[in-house]
C-alpha cells in the first residue's frame, strides 16, 4: 500500500480552458494506492481495511472531516452486511468524522448471481457458463447453517467430481486438467450463515470453456434459500455467468455494509435507469441498497495520462455523491453550521433531497430513494436546522 501525494489533474480548473472543475475542486485529498504487483492487480480486502484505517486517523490527527471514496466491489462475500469486511467499514464509519461511499458495482446485468429455495430431498441443477482464457475461477455460495446438502461439479464434458460433501472441511479433486477445491465454512462470531466454496484452477492450462452445472441435493432442509455468486465482470468478463441469473442481490461488497453511502448508476442523458448498475436487496433482503443513484454513463473527468476521457460506470458515479458529502461536511462542520454532519446524517439527507420520478415507487432496488440533487438535500438541510420543518 502507497500513499501517493496528488492533486486531481486539471478538476481544479487549472486546465488550458480553465472551464472544467471537479465536485469539490478545493478539497484537500489523500491517496492511497491499492493492488498488488505483478499479475494480480486487484486489492485485497485487507488492503482496503487497512486504507480505510490509514485515511482516518490521518484525517482525524488533521482534526478534518473526510469523504472517502471507494469505487471497488468484489462478490466475495456474505452480501449482507455482516462479513469482516463490511462490519470493520461499518465501525470505521464511528470513528470519526467521515463519511464513506461506495460504488454499487457493474454486476447487475452480468449474470454472476443465482438464487433458489430447496425443498427437503429435492435436487437442483444450477448451470453456469464458462469463457476462455480463465485460469482460476471461484463460486461462492451462501446459506442457512441449520440446512445440510451435497454437491456434485459436472464438467463441460460431463465428467463428474461424484458427490462433494460434509466429510472434512476441505476437499481437493483433480479433473480433466483443473483441480476443484471445496471449502465448507463454519458460521463465525460476524454471521451466522455458512459459506461453502469452490475454487478452479488450471493446472497446466486454462479452466475447459463451456456449460459446466452444480448438482445440489438437499440432506435436510430448515430454510432452504441459498445463493451463489460468480467473480465480477472484472475478473472474469460477461462470458463467465449463470445460465438462469438473478438480477436482485448484485451490488457488490463492501457498498452492502450499513453504515456507507452506497451508490448506483443511472443514465443522465436519458434520465433512465442502466443494465449494468448493481441492484440490491442485500442477501436475504435485509438491506436496502444501493442508497442513491448518480451520473455513470459517458462521464467526461479526468484521465491518469492527463487531458479528459469519458467513463461509463458505477465507480464513476460513486465520486459525484463523494463530493457531495464533502461539499455537505464543508458547510456544516468547517462554518460550524452543523458540527455533526457526517456518517449516517449525510446520509439520510442525501436520500431525503434525492430526486424522485412520481410514476416509481420508492425506495427500491434499482434507484434506492432516487438520485443525487445537492440543491434539495441543501435546501431540507437548512430548512431544518432553521427549524423551518
Amino acid at each position: 500500500m502507497e500513499r501517493l501525494s496528488a492533486e486531481l489533474q486539471h478538476g481544479n480548473g487549472r486546465a488550458s480552458s480553465g472551464r472544467e472543475t471537479g465536485i469539490a475542486p478545493e478539497a484537500s485529498l489523500i491517496v492511497v494506492r491499492l493492488g498488488r504487483k505483478g499479475r494480480e492487480s486487484f486489492a485485497r480486502t485487507t488492503e482496503i481495511m487497512r486504507a480505510f484505517k490509514y485515511i482516518i486517523d490521518k484525517a482525524k490527527s488533521l482534526n478534518m472531516p473526510v469523504a472517502i471514496n471507494l469505487s471497488f466491489g468484489t462478490n466475495d462475500g456474505s452480501h449482507d452486511g455482516k462479513s469482516l469486511f463490511e462490519t470493520y467499514i461499518d465501525d470505521m464509519a464511528r470513528r470519526w468524522k467521515s463519511s464513506i461511499v461506495v460504488a454499487a458495482g457493474n454486476e447487475g446485468a452480468a449474470g454472476h448471481h443465482f438464487s433458489s429455495q430447496i425443498s427437503q430431498g429435492e435436487t437442483i441443477k444450477v448451470d453456469f457458463a464458462t469463457s476462455g482464457n480463465l485460469e482460476s475461477l471461484y463460486i461462492a455460495l451462501w446459506k442457512d447453517f441449520s440446512d445440510l446438502f451435497t454437491f456434485e461439479l459436472i464438467t463441460p464434458s460431463g465428467l463428474s467430481t461424484g458427490v462433494i460433501d460434509l466429510n472434512g472441511y476441505s476437499k481437493s479433486i483433480d479433473i480433466e486438467g483443473i483441480t476443484i477445491q471445496s471449502y465448507f465454512g463454519q458460521p463465525n462470531h460476524y454471521n451466522e450463515s455458512q459459506e461453502i466454496s469452490f475454487f478452479l484452477k488450471g493446472k497446466d492450462s486454462t479452466i475447459p470453456i463451456g456449460l459446466w452445472t452444480i448438482v445440489v441435493n438437499s440432506i435436510t432442509v430448515t430454510d432452504g434459500r441459498f445463493d451463489m455468486w460468480l467473480p465480477t465482470i472484472e475478473e472474469v468478463s460477461y462470458g463467465t455467468a449463470f445460465s438462469k441469473p438473478s438480477t436482485s442481490s448484485t451490488v457488490t461488497l463492501p457498498s452492502t455494509a450499513m453504515n456507507v453511502i452506497s451508490v448506483g448508476g443511472y443514465n443522465s442523458h436519458l434520465d433512465s435507469a442502466t443494465l449494468f448498475s448493481g441492484r440490491g436487496y442485500t442477501r436475504g433482503n435485509s438491506l436496502l441498497k444501493p442508497d442513491l443513484v448518480a451520473p455513470s454513463v459517458d462521464i467526461l473527468t479526468t484521465k491518469m495520462a492527463g487531458g479528459y476521457d469519458s467513463f461509463t460506470g458505477t465507480s464513476i458515479a460513486a465520486p459525484f455523491v463523494t463530493g457531495a458529502a464533502a461539499l455537505m461536511m464543508e458547510w456544516g462542520i468547517v462554518k460550524k453550521n452543523d458540527n455533526f454532519l457526517y456518517g449516517q446524517r449525510i446520509k439520510a439527507f442525501l436520500r431525503k433531497g434525492a430526486t424522485r420520478d412520481y410514476i416509481i415507487e420508492y425506495p427500491n432496488p434499482i434507484w434506492g430513494y432516487g438520485s443525487l440533487c445537492l440543491k434539495d438535500t441543501m435546501d431540507y438541510l437548512v430548512n431544518y436546522i432553521g427549524g423551518n420543518l
